[in-house]
């Protein structure tokens, strides 16, 4: 389907997260080189340390977050663009009393995703 509504997606719990879930707004069976996600975290919410064997681009849409890549903090809000390069270890939580909510794409390739530390700041 080339247009749907992104409230059309239904959203499923990120296991390894904590209050975090995901839709696949674009999925690899729809597009050819990369899925398009939206990651919606609650305040408090996050996800721990792991790595991907994919990159990651992402867009924020709203909320703040602290986001660690490569043993680097980083806080990012509205509007900020974030790239995580395959394999980095890398994790979030959300800070702030709005929920933070992200795009995600990712390319349609073998994905591992490995978890580091159970805790969001343990890399």
């Amino acid at each position: 389907m080339p247009v749907k509504h992104a409230d059309e997606v239904p959203a499923q719990e990120v296991k390894a997260g904590k209050d975090t879930a995901i839709q696949v707004l674009i999925s690899p069976e729809e597009g050819p080189h990369f899925a398009m996600r939206r990651f919606t975290m609650q305040p408090g919410g996050g996800m721990p340390c792991h790595t991907n064997a994919v990159e990651h681009e992402q867009y924020v849409l709203g909320g703040r977050a602290r986001i660690g890549i490569n043993g680097q903090v980083y806080e990012v809000q509205a509007g900020d663009v974030v790239f995580i390069p395959a394999g980095a270890p890398h994790w979030y939580q959300s800070i702030g009393e709005e929920p933070f909510v992200f795009l995600c794409l990712v390319p349609n390739l073998p994905d591992e995703i490995t978890i580091l530390d159970e805790s969001a700041e343990g890399c």
